[in-house]
């Protein structure tokens, strides 16, 4: 689906149902929905902070594993496996950027046992009409930056994460519908192995 139709059904959506959802999801609600999905995959459209939509698909294998994959033209790449963070940028340099995961709000999410009412990384926890947003960061480093997790609806579905970085950018990242359940190789989220697949 074309990213800003799909942005417009979205507001449509919210608009259209606001005042039926307007008790806040707790903390152990969300925490339980996210806690169910184990494997994942689904697609994303990213709307950077300049304007610009780029596309791709999300696979998660909890806990500990992600990987976001970014559609050609765009040959960015971002891994998270082994308590590490890597960045691999679309611009032909193979060697990564590596960050330590637990320094990153992405960390809360792909942990074993998620449990957002006692994360001290859950900094924001707010609801206005459909929406349901939890805010994460790390407060030992701000430099990270921010994580808004968007739920939608009385029975919470992952639908946004908007990234905010130090410097004031935002970049938002609308998620399409969840296939959950499958199996996912170990490869596909391995640093080594995609460092090594890029050089090639």
């Amino acid at each position: 689906m074309n990213p800003i139709r799909y942005v417009l059904l979205v507001l449509l959506f919210l608009t259209q149902f606001a005042p039926a959802f307007a008790e806040k999801i707790s903390l152990r609600d969300l925490s339980a929905y996210l806690n169910g999905i184990t494997t994942a995959e689904f697609e994303f459209s990213q709307i950077n902070d300049d304007g610009s939509v780029s596309q791709g698909k999300i696979y998660i294998k909890r806990p500990g594993r992600m990987r976001f994959e970014y559609n050609p033209p765009n040959n960015a790449l971002v891994l998270a496996s082994s308590g590490r963070l890597a960045i691999f940028d679309d611009k032909g340099n193979q060697d990564p950027v590596i960050y330590p995961l637990k320094r990153t709000p992405l960390a809360i999410i792909l942990a074993k046992n998620i449990d957002l009412a006692s994360s001290p990384m859950v900094v924001g926890h707010e609801v206005e009409g459909a929406v349901t947003v939890v805010s994460v960061e790390d407060p030992g480093h701000p430099d990270q930056g921010r994580v808004e997790l968007v739920f939608i609806g009385p029975e919470p579905v992952l639908r946004q994460w908007v990234v905010r970085d130090a410097n004031g950018g935002t970049t938002t990242m609308i998620l399409g519908d969840f296939q959950t359940g499958m199996a996912l190789g170990s490869s596909l989220f391995n640093i080594t192995h995609n460092t090594n697949a890029r050089r090639n």
